[in-house]
């Protein structure tokens, strides 16, 4: 799936409860989960827009180990990412069903997080689950689950966790084809019918299922049909009370049908009133936020405000690519502040880029191996526009062709002076590197003293050739097809988007096509060639790598990391 990694990464959150719970706190146990790897400003940025008071909750960071432990049967390491931003703000409550509200998460929605939560064993709680700039939320659901025992001093049942986890990969699954709302809808009906009549008959699911798709209007495949229920099957296999679910999937079936009614313009839903907050918790804290705290074009989405997407311009009601927000995310600035005025166009982590590699127009280029335009294997570093191939389809004239094509697309009088001088250093770094001289590539690159690796000459200056086009087309993008997600390396908008392409230049976690032009190179040279290109981008960008800053930061961090646990290997900060 093309998001995949968003969807996957969604699980983390939920597993994450499963540390161990901690005794309630005052003030009505109110707990804030802040992703480790924001900067100090970004984290009182958060407490800022939670309005929460550092001395009257408690503040616990949520760390991207704890996502990698708690998601690794779920989905590949690589996918749970480097990276944990998202944050959440708890309070557990007597009554009220689940209220939810996010701000910054451009894939999980409000009404996402509270159905999980149901089938968490979750009954009343309010959440506020936020980013300072857009994600797709990932950790913000880790957060949730973490806050939520901490604050209730109540561990969840682990199988229903497990099962939450499961219907946030199942929902993102089917949303690629059915929009959001209508995956969540078609799950969140067939959950309140089969708890509510005990029905655990998978052809009596599968009616249900299909029943309630064809009433939406929403097709499903055989495949996704078959997935929802044996989900629903699992879950109605729980010892679920309906009565302790009734307010929470009532008010989610108000909210979607509300919200689907304005995005069409036909009369809404007359909403279901919200109870009064519980006496002596103070006010809820879904309503009481500072939206300012985060800058302008925040997307917000709540379960006791539907209107509030459509507001903010949060799509949830369209499927796949068609999701993303005509109105742009703002990109991420290198301190992680919002860009209030950026292009961006996509709305997930794990929502498809536009391949900025020349040598494929494959809308997954992280998944899918550069292939030529007719899928040959003598032609795999040509560029899509096929310039290496004559216009009545004979191969003369290759070589001047493939001159003429280099000229081309290594014209750098579209760029800004800085992109020019940037992109010279490139040019230097890959004569160094790939072919071979090592007097340029110490030139640009600190502490080389012998070549790296040695390629065939004329795989080098091909290599040279896909990476460079790969860089100035990333250039002239200047970040605008940039998707913020939580699986970023880099604060820079271009080193996320040129990583993405680097791992499919050099066929990293995937499988090597027959075609490719590295195909005869080892995966560990493949490796080599794709840190090296990687770590001098970062040096040219003014960042470190991911592997670098972790292993300057381990040793400094584990006796403040090591003070800073509680006994329940919770980790607490302080503000």
């Amino acid at each position: 799936m093309k998001k995949r990694s968003v969807i996957v990464a969604m699980l983390c959150s939920m597993c994450l409860a499963v540390s161990t719970p901690i005794p309630a706190m005052a003030d009505a146990s109110k707990v804030v989960t802040l992703g480790a790897d924001l900067t100090d400003e970004q984290k009182n940025t958060m407490m800022n827009y939670f309005k929460a008071d550092a001395s009257q909750v408690q503040v616990i960071s949520v760390t991207n180990q704890d996502e990698h432990d708690l998601l690794g049967k779920y989905i590949p390491s690589e996918q749970i990412g480097t990276r944990t931003l998202s944050c959440a703000y708890v309070k557990p409550t007597q009554s009220g069903g689940i209220k939810v509200r996010t701000a910054n998460l451009n894939y999980v929605t409000c009404n996402m997080i509270a159905t999980a939560l149901s089938t968490a064993g979750v009954t009343n709680c309010e959440v506020v689950a936020a980013c300072p700039y857009e994600v797709s939320g990932t950790g913000a659901l880790t957060g949730v689950m973490k806050a939520y025992e901490s604050a209730s001093g109540q561990e969840l049942d682990s199988t229903k966790k497990d099962l939450a986890a499961k219907e946030v990969v199942v929902t993102g699954d089917v949303a690629q084809q059915v929009g959001q709302d209508n995956a969540t809808n078609i799950i969140n009906q067939a959950k309140m019918q089969i708890i509510g009549d005990n029905i655990q008959n998978a052809d009596e699911i599968y009616n249900i299922v299909y029943n309630i798709a064809e009433q939406n209007g929403v097709s499903l495949s055989q495949d996704e049909i078959d997935t929802i229920v044996s989900l629903l099957q699992q879950i109605a296999q729980q010892n679920y009370d309906i009565q302790e679910m009734k307010k929470t999937l009532a008010n989610i079936q108000q909210n979607l049908e509300q919200s689907k009614a304005e995005a069409e313009g036909q009369p809404t839903p007359t909403p279901i009133e919200s109870d009064v907050a519980d006496e002596g918790t103070g006010e809820d804290i879904t309503t009481n936020v500072d939206s300012g705290a985060l800058g302008g074009n925040v997307k917000e989405t709540s379960t006791e405000d539907p209107g509030l997407a459509e507001q903010t311009g949060a799509d949830t009601n369209n499927a796949g690519e068609s999701s993303d927000s005509s109105t742009g995310i703002p990109d991420a600035t290198e301190d992680g502040t919002v860009n209030t005025d950026g292009s961006s166009d996509g709305t997930t982590e794990d929502t498809p880029q536009e391949s900025t590699d020349s040598s494929t127009d494959n809308s997954s280029s992280e998944e899918i191996p550069a292939a030529t335009e007719d899928g040959s294997t003598e032609n795999t570093d040509t560029s899509a526009d096929g310039t290496t191939e004559n216009a009545d389809g004979s191969t003369e004239g290759t070589d001047e062709n493939t001159d003429a094509s280099t000229e081309d697309t290594l014209n750098t009088e579209t760029l800004t002076e800085e992109g020019k001088a940037k992109f010279e250093q490139a040019q230097q770094f890959c004569k160094g590197e790939y072919e071979g001289d090592l007097a340029v590539l110490q030139s640009v690159v600190s502490n080389v003293t012998e070549l790296p690796v040695t390629l065939d000459q004329d795989v080098a200056s091909k290599l040279s050739k896909k990476v460079l086009e790969t860089y100035i087309k990333v250039l002239n993008d200047a970040g605008a097809s940039y998707v913020p997600a939580d699986t970023d390396k880099y604060f820079s908008a271009e080193l996320n988007v040129l990583d993405k392409e680097m791992k499919t230049v050099f066929s990293i976690d995937t499988e090597i096509a027959d075609d490719d032009l590295l195909v005869n190179v080892d995966a560990e040279v493949r490796q080599k060639l794709y840190d090296d290109t990687m770590k001098f981008f970062a040096n040219l960008y003014g960042e470190t790598t991911s592997e670098d800053s972790s292993t300057d930061t381990a040793e400094a961090g584990t006796d403040e990391n090591t003070e800073a646990n509680s006994e329940d290997g919770t980790t607490e900060e302080t503000y």
